[in-house]
């Protein structure tokens, strides 16, 4: 589906926003009845787990760092990270990564086709701060260290098979990861303040053991035509490979990513900026830019982002107001859902259950603003498709 930039265009809960010197009005939606309440309508009052979600929806806590997941004799890891959901007979099973140095890793919940909770188990164990990373279309995860000259780990959501260091894919401060099927690549964020946008190329499509690791070049400007440059030493030393090729573009503090229709999305929490690559075409633009909204958006913080089969973007904060946010394909942006209480905390891992009707997530560090205090979430509703 096709997004026109927020710099040409804003909607922000049926007002307008005036961008790039011109006053737009969007026309896809009603004004809805409270500025900023977008698509879903306004924000309840906090349920019992502190969390205001739009009419028609209700939430549930699936883990706690620190105790068993539901009746299972599992230990929920500490600071849970970024996450996805796998097809799993007429369940499923939604993964989520351990952000602590040492240790880290990422564990797994299997659900029943009722959302009732049957297994839990890890799947990487022995890494460090696994942030954020991707799921690829033969159902593996990949978990990406958040350190200097770290890794991406291919994990089975299973269980049954051992997880591979794909050192192919580059040493660098790794965030999240994203895969396109079309150009089959996978592209990968850099959490880093002058970091970069990169893109694995397998020497076999499903085989992530070799290839080529390029980066994306591009001027200093928010928009423009790119292109990929070969990476000339993956390994990252001593050279880092943000510095390795002339005129690759700089980002402030890449975080999640997410593709969809020829598209790619990544977030900068460094500028509160979601950036869109037009893959068709080899043009970049800012698809939101917290600076250009003079602040009457909801979104600050941006961090993980997924899709929904709408066409809907869902954006975490780190920070902000502890908010999930929608970015309609028309460009309304508004809050979906808000943690009361736990402003220490960051939102993480966004993902939708095969069938798009239940969102998972974590408060990173729950009310206690620690590590151990980490909660997982399950909200589920009329989430529109």
């Amino acid at each position: 589906m096709e997004r026109r930039s927020l710099l040409r265009a804003a909607v922000l809960g049926g007002t307008t926003a005036a961008l790039g010197g011109t006053l737009w009005r969007g026309a896809a939606y009603a004004a809805p009845a409270q500025p900023g309440a977008g698509p879903y309508g306004a924000l309840g009052s906090p349920d019992a787990n502190g969390i205001r979600l739009p009419g028609g929806f209700t939430s549930r806590v699936v883990a706690r760092s620190g105790q068993r997941v539901g009746t299972t004799t599992y230990t929920w890891h500490n600071a849970p990270d970024g996450g996805a959901c796998y097809a799993d007979g007429s369940g499923w099973i939604y993964v989520s990564n351990s952000e602590i140095n040492p240790s880290g890793g990422a564990s797994a919940v299997k659900f029943s086709s009722t959302g009732a909770i049957t297994a839990a188990y890890r799947i990487l164990s022995n890494t460090r701060q696994n942030c954020a990373g991707g799921r690829t279309p033969w159902n593996t995860w990949l978990s990406c260290e958040e350190v200097d000259r770290g890794y991406v780990y291919e994990t089975d959501p299973w269980g049954v098979n051992a997880a591979v260091q794909r050192a192919a894919m580059g040493r660098f401060k790794h965030e999240a990861a994203a895969a396109d099927p079309v150009r089959k690549v996978i592209y990968l964020t850099e959490d880093e303040t002058n970091g970069r946008f990169y893109r694995f190329i397998p020497t076999t499509w499903g085989n992530l053991s070799s290839g080529t690791l390029q980066v994306m070049v591009a001027g200093s400007a928010t928009s423009g035509s790119f292109t990929w440059t070969d990476t000339p030493d993956p390994d990252g030393s001593p050279t880092a490979t943000r510095s390795q090729v002339s005129g690759s573009k700089s980002f402030n503090g890449g975080e999640g990513c997410h593709y969809a229709n020829d598209t790619v999305w990544f977030t900068t929490k460094g500028d509160n900026r979601v950036w869109q690559l037009n893959l068709q075409n080899n043009t970049y633009e800012l698809a939101y830019d917290d600076s250009l909204v003079n602040g009457t958006a909801p979104l600050t913080g941006v961090d993980n982002i997924t899709g929904a089969s709408s066409g809907d973007l869902f954006v975490a904060e780190d920070g902000g107001n502890m908010e999930i946010c929608v970015i309609t394909p028309d460009d309304v942006v508004a809050s979906f859902l808000r943690i009361d209480g736990q402003s220490a905390s960051e939102i993480t891992g966004p993902a939708f259950s095969p069938d798009g009707t239940r969102l998972y997530f974590s408060s990173q560090r729950g009310t206690s603003g620690s590590s151990s205090g980490g909660i997982t979430y399950e909200v589920t509703g009329p989430f529109r498709s």
